[in-house]
This record gives C-alpha cells, sequence and structure tokens, in this order.
C-alpha cells in the first residue's frame, strides 16, 4: 500500500505542471459542445414552429424575402443558356463577327450632323471642317445641291433638293438608315453655329441612353401651346438613338401634315405630335448652355460667364468669326486645364507630406511618374549630347551630325521654353534672355517621356538696367501625352499575294529548299499565293543559254512542280544584268502586273508559311502602309554548337540567331503604291539610271511615296546561314551593309569568344 502511495504521489508531481492545460482543454470542449446544443434546439424551433411565414421587410420584393434575389438582381446572375440545333433544320454554318463590339451589340457614342447650303458650303461649311470636325469621332455634311463639289477633306451628302423641310426630312431618313444602328448620339447642327465639341463629347457621356432625349435650346411656338418647345436649330441640339428609332416611322406623315417654314420649328412639331415629347435645355442634372452672339462682340474681351460655359455660339457670319471663336475657346479649355493641373499639384503635394516618405517623396515634376529607376548596367538610361547644330547621337552610327528637322525644332522649342519659364518665375525682378546653349542633354524615358538638362548662358536685366551674363542649368520634361488609337483602313487576310524571288547564279544551292517549303505551306494549303521567279543572267552566261543555261535545273524543278499541282502556273522572267539593282527589278515586275497586286519581294533563304503571309497581308494597307519585315537570321553552326548538335530543338525557336536589321530584302507593299512613287523618283533623277544601283525598294518608298513604312521584327521568317556573296559593283552602302550582316550573322559575342579561347587553347597546347 505504501508503495501504491509512493507511485501514484510520483505521477501527481510529474502531472502537476501539466494540470492548467489539461483543465482549460476541458472546459473549452463542454462550452463549444454546450453552445452546438443551443444552436440546434433554436434551429429545430425556428424550422417547427407553426404559423404563417414572419412577413417581408419593407419594400422588399417577395422573392427577397424567400433568401432569393429579387428582379432588379437577375441580370447579374449567369446563366447557361444551352445549345439546341433543330434536326430537321438543316446545318449553318455560324459566321463570327470580326470585333467583339460588333457581336456585343456596342454602339459608337456620337453622330455629328452638319446642314450646310449651296451660298456656305466653301465658307462657314469649310471654317467648320477645320476648327471641329477632327474632335468629333464621325461628322457629315449634308446639303439640298445636286452635284456638289465636295470641298477637301470634307465628307458631303447631296440630297438634290434646297428646300429647308425636304433637306430636314432627308437628312433624318439618311442618318437613320446608315447610322441609327450603330450610335447612340446624334447631334444636328448648321454650319453657322460653332460647337465646343469636347463640351459636347463631355454631355453626352453624362446622359442615360435608355431615355428618349431631345435637347438643346428650348423655343416656345409663335401661336402655339405654352407648354411645346422646340429645339432651335441654329444653336444644335441632341437626339438620342431610342427616339430618333421611333421617330422613323412618322416622317413621311410629318412632311404631308406638318405646314412650316423653319426645319428645326418641323421637327420639333413631328416630335411632339407623334411622341409626345418637348425640347428641354436641363436633363439628367446636365444644362445645355447657348450664347446668342451680338454684332460687333469683341471675342478677345468676352468674359461673361455664358459665353465661356456655352457649349453652341450662333450666330456665326463669316469665316474669319469662326476661327476666332475656335481660337478663344481654346485659350480658354487651355486656361482651365492649365489650372487644374496646379490644383492636382497642390493636392499632391499636401497629401505626400502625410505619407511616411513625408515631402521627400514628391517627384518632379509633380503629378507625372519618378524617373525609371535601372536594375542593372544594361538597363541604364544614355543620354544623348546636343548644341544648338549638332548631335553627338545620330541614328547611322556616325558620331557627330546635324541638327535638322524634328530634332532641329524639338532643341529649338525647349530652349524657348526653358527661358520662358524662368522670365515667368523671376519676374519683375530680373529678365532674362538667351545667349548660347553651352551644353544640352536629352534622352527618352519610357516611363515619363523626353527628358532635358541645358546649360544656357544667359542675359539678366534688373528693372535698374543692370545687366549681368551668368550661366545656368535647367532640367524640362516633356511628359507623354495620352494614349490615343489611330484609326486605320480595314483590310483582309482574303488579300492574293504575288511573291517575287530574283535569282542569281550564287543562288542555286538554296532554291530546292525554297520551292519545297512554297510547296508545303501554300500549294498544300491552297493558300491564295503566287510565285514569279526571276532568272538574273550575268551577260556571259545570257550568250551561252543556248548551249548552256545556268538555270535549267530551276526550271526543271518548277515544271515538276506544275505537273504535281495542275492547276498552278509559276512563270519566270529573264533578266541580263551586270549589277542586279532591286528597283531595276521591280520596274519590270511591276509593269507585268495588275496596280492592285499585293507583293512580297522574297529572297532564296526565306522560309515561306502561312503565319508570315498573314501578317503580310495585315501589315500592308493600300495608299496607306507598306511593310518591311525584319527576319530572324540563324547563326553559324560550326561556331554555335561546335560538334555538340547540328540543329536546334523546338525549344532553341529564335535563340541561336538574331534579327538582321542590315537587310532590306523582303517587303510588302502594292503596285499601285509602287508605281506612285517610282514616278516622283523618276521626275527627280530625270535620265541617271546610274542613280537606281544605289537605292533599294525602300529608299524608293522612303524618300518618294509619303507612306507609313511599318518595319518591325518578324518572327515567322527565320532563314538557315549562309555566307552571302555581297556584289562589289553596287553602292558603297549596300555592299558595306552586305558585310556587316555576313560579320553579324556569324555567331554572338559569347560564341565567338568560346571559339577564339578554344583556339588558343588548341595553339597553346
Amino acid at each position: 500500500a505504501v508503495a501504491a502511495a509512493m507511485r501514484l504521489g510520483a505521477v501527481l508531481s510529474a502531472l502537476r505542471p501539466a494540470l492548467p492545460l489539461l483543465l482549460g482543454l476541458s472546459l473549452g470542449c463542454s462550452l463549444s459542445l454546450l453552445r452546438a446544443s443551443w444552436s440546434h434546439g433554436a434551429a429545430e424551433e425556428r424550422c417547427l414552429a407553426p404559423g404563417p411565414p414572419a412577413p417581408p421587410a419593407r419594400g422588399a420584393p417577395p422573392e427577397a424575402a424567400e433568401g432569393r434575389p429579387g428582379p432588379g438582381h437577375e441580370d447579374f446572375r449567369p446563366r447557361i443558356v444551352p445549345y439546341y440545333r433543330d434536326p430537321n433544320k438543316p446545318y449553318k454554318k455560324v459566321l463570327r463577327t470580326r470585333y467583339i463590339q460588333t457581336e456585343l451589340g456596342f454602339h459608337e457614342r456620337l453622330f455629328v450632323a452638319v446642314l450646310t447650303s449651296k451660298a456656305t458650303l466653301n465658307t462657314l461649311a469649310v471654317a467648320v471642317n477645320k476648327t471641329v470636325a477632327h474632335h468629333f469621332p464621325r461628322l457629315l455634311y449634308f446639303t439640298g445641291l445636286r452635284s456638289a463639289k465636295v470641298p477637301h477633306g470634307m465628307v458631303l451628302v447631296a440630297h438634290g433638293d434646297e428646300r429647308p423641310i425636304w433637306l430636314m426630312y432627308e437628312t433624318m431618313n439618311y442618318i437613320h438608315q446608315h447610322f441609327g444602328s450603330d450610335y447612340d448620339w446624334f447631334y444636328i447642327m448648321q454650319d453657322d453655329t460653332y460647337a465646343q465639341a469636347e463640351q459636347v463629347k463631355a454631355l453626352v457621356t453624362h446622359l442615360s441612353i435608355n431615355q428618349d432625349v431631345y435637347l438643346g435650346r428650348a423655343e416656345e411656338f409663335i401661336g402655339g401651346d405654352e407648354q411645346a418647345r422646340y429645339c432651335h436649330g441654329g444653336f444644335g441640339y441632341l437626339l438620342s438613338r431610342s427616339l430618333l428609332l421611333k421617330l422613323h416611322p412618322h416622317l413621311d406623315s410629318c412632311r404631308n401634315e406638318i405646314l412650316s417654314v423653319r426645319p428645326d420649328e418641323w421637327l420639333g412639331r413631328c416630335i411632339i405630335d407623334f411622341l409626345g415629347i418637348t425640347c428641354v435645355s436641363q436633363l439628367q442634372g446636365q444644362h445645355y448652355h447657348t450664347y446668342e452672339l451680338a454684332k460687333n462682340t469683341e471675342l478677345e474681351k468676352e468674359e461673361e460667364e455664358d459665353f465661356q460655359a456655352a457649349l453652341a455660339v450662333h450666330p456665326v457670319s463669316d469665316m474669319t468669326l469662326m476661327y476666332r471663336l475656335h481660337k478663344q475657346f481654346s485659350r480658354i479649355q487651355l486656361d482651365r486645364v492649365y489650372q487644374e493641373i496646379q490644383d492636382l499639384q497642390m493636392q499632391i503635394r499636401n497629401l505626400t507630406a502625410l505619407t511616411p516618405a513625408g515631402e521627400a517623396g514628391v517627384t518632379w515634376p509633380v503629378g507625372i511618374n519618378a524617373p525609371f529607376l535601372p536594375k542593372s548596367r544594361f538597363e541604364v538610361i544614355s543620354w544623348d549630347y546636343f548644341t544648338e547644330q549638332h548631335l553627338f547621337s545620330c541614328p547611322d552610327g556616325s558620331p557627330k551630325c546635324e541638327l535638322s528637322g524634328a530634332s532641329k525644332a524639338d532643341v529649338s522649342e525647349i530652349i524657348e521654353s526653358a527661358v520662358e519659364q524662368l522670365n515667368r518665375l523671376y519676374q519683375p525682378l530680373l529678365r532674362f534672355s538667351k545667349r548660347q546653349l553651352l551644353n544640352g542633354y536629352r534622352r527618352f524615358d519610357p516611363t515619363r517621356g523626353m527628358e532635358y538638362t541645358l546649360d544656357l548662358l544667359l542675359e539678366a536685366a534688373t528693372q535698374k538696367g543692370h545687366s549681368h551674363v551668368l550661366a545656368k542649368r535647367v532640367s524640362l520634361v516633356r511628359p507623354l501625352s495620352k494614349v490615343e488609337i489611330i484609326p486605320m483602313p480595314y483590310v483582309t487576310e482574303a488579300t492574293r499575294v504575288q511573291l517575287v524571288l530574283p535569282l542569281t547564279v550564287q543562288d542555286l544551292d538554296f532554291v530546292a529548299n525554297f520551292l519545297d517549303m512554297f510547296a508545303m505551306n501554300t500549294l498544300d494549303t491552297h493558300d491564295n499565293a503566287l510565285l514569279t521567279l526571276l532568272f538574273i543572267y550575268h551577260p556571259y552566261d545570257a550568250q551561252r543559254v543556248g548551249q548552256v543555261d545556268v538555270f535549267a535545273g530551276v526550271k526543271a524543278m518548277i515544271g515538276e512542280l506544275e505537273k504535281r499541282y495542275a492547276e498552278v502556273k509559276i512563270p519566270w522572267i529573264s533578266v541580263k544584268t551586270e549589277v542586279p539593282s532591286q528597283v531595276k527589278l521591280m520596274d519590270i515586275v511591276s509593269k507585268k502586273h495588275p496596280v492592285d497586286t499585293l507583293f512580297f519581294l522574297a529572297s532564296v533563304w526565306t522560309e515561306i508559311n502561312m503565319e508570315f503571309l498573314n501578317r503580310c497581308r495585315m501589315n500592308t494597307i493600300s495608299n496607306w502602309q507598306v511593310f518591311f519585315p525584319v527576319h530572324f537570321q540563324e547563326f553559324n553552326p560550326a561556331l554555335v554548337y561546335r560538334g555538340e548538335q547540328t540543329a536546334s530543338s523546338s525549344t532553341d525557336f529564335l535563340r541561336d540567331g538574331h534579327f538582321d536589321r542590315h537587310s532590306f530584302a523582303e517587303a510588302c507593299f502594292y503596285n499601285s503604291d509602287y508605281m506612285t512613287a517610282r514616278t516622283k523618283l523618276a521626275a527627280d533623277i530625270l535620265d541617271r539610271d546610274e542613280v537606281l544601283e544605289s537605292m533599294e525598294v525602300f529608299d524608293v518608298f522612303l524618300h518618294y511615296s509619303g507612306l507609313h513604312l511599318f518595319r518591325a521584327v518578324e518572327p515567322g521568317l527565320v532563314q538557315k546561314y549562309t555566307l552571302r556573296s555581297c556584289n562589289p559593283r553596287l553602292s558603297e552602302e549596300l555592299y558595306h551593309r552586305c558585310v556587316l550582316s555576313n560579320l553579324e550573322g556569324l555567331a554572338s559575342r559569347s560564341h565567338l569568344a568560346m571559339a577564339l579561347f578554344e583556339q588558343e587553347q588548341a595553339n597553346s597546347t
């Protein structure tokens, strides 16, 4: 018994430190079980309680009382619509729209119609087109003239009847027929109206498209109902799409039943009689401000609040007044923007002081992104040095070149801006004038814009007439502006591509591979592409063509392809020349094809594929853009792999090589664009055909076309390594580019270094 008591005491003494933990766990488990039983009991009582259900909250829908979302929330719940096709109906392929915006039923925001006449088409209408037309997304001019001569840059719709009511009727019909399903808002104005385009666009963004809107300057009908109003046409008015759709069926009745002299009154009466909607000047908290311009008004001194807030000003009597109004409102808008920028900068300073970084966290300029911070030495953005006459970082790689063109204008503008800012900061105590630019630096920072650092030699004049020469360093930033989408003409992927392949004797070893790739990627896939070969004979080979034709093997390959593909014809053209100028060769090909032909000027090392041909079609736009791809050139496998492997695997795609920026051999362009540029070139060089030997097709488009030159790397054009033969008869620049292309295409720096290292090791042993 004593031994048992001693053992029990030893166990209790061992468990005594853990006793509070055990008691806490036991108490916690007990309380949790007790709480669970209470909750379960309450739930059972609530479920089994007899009697009617509790009434829903006041204002809540019945569905909400049952735990289901109300009718207002059903639209936000995703629904799966099962696909069902009637087996009794024939299957019809679904054609998807090209743009998701069309498939989802999105509409453009605003369409603008300007009513003009014979007397004002070449005056006020032109002034409207030059001042505000480019601010609206879509603007058309409507007139009653027959076969009117359209001024440059304007889209005119002529109805052929100058009666005002008929013009309004035809205009409303035309808008509904051609644009009724594409736009949400329609703004109608006259050519003697000045409209603030940005204000009108801002107005429609704040209005709901679900209402029938007839908004403008409300006027009373003469002798009519006091409650009815029409919108004065001279100040413009806004119609919603829903109102236009409801109004269109009644336009014929309005034309036959409503008599009026003024077209705006006629339209207002039509809307009131058939739709019961009157014109309003205020809607959904938005005001349509207008200003009636008096004669002999001094616009520069006009500071009335109604004038500055006006969306439309009427009447504008002549073109000069229209331009003066545009200048005045542009100045007002610019002042507002500058004031808004200052207010935002002040708010940023005040808020930044409350952050952990304090005032040190304020970037310069305030509100602009901080400069880019490089993570490695390869990311450091270098500065370009310049003076007022020269630039020391030239596009062609030369160390010094003359400052001209856009760069010269940029430097002049930034120096003037620096002096202006200094005068604004120190006047009236000091007045600065520039003597000389000592040093200039600039760099492009992609996170904020173009940065400048200028060392200026200035002459500072005081109020008492004393002057002093001093040097001052200033820093400026030209920030990146708002990114805008540039409208581009529509192109299609179904365009036929005409491949042009020039061949010399040195290219014979690579023709077979080119034809095999062409057959596999275009003929087998039935791609809409054709091929024309240019056989370039040396004069000596041309004399012996009757005995030995150097291109006989290639012609045999073409014959085999034409037998294999019966519907395919591959023509060739024979040319005799010592200097195969790219321009002269294209002159021959261009004359043998229609003007709407899309050419792809290829090289024998090019491996044709469908992916690139589609990009050639999409990136080449007639009368707008030409495409010069930069192909990917693989390195010399003897230097890259050094016997380890002989071919790149799929994971090494576009790795062991580089994009050859020295080559301009590949090009996509339309024949019409080439012919236009070539005509200008011929007028410039007259009969000096030797100039063509120093030019490529790229130079023709660059200097004589005025088109967009789209030069981009093309991963779809991959060329195997080969040592190109450079013709010394070509110009010095073309020969130098060919040599550089061969040298840079050998291998990367690391591969060349390893090859030299291994060679030195072998020589040392």
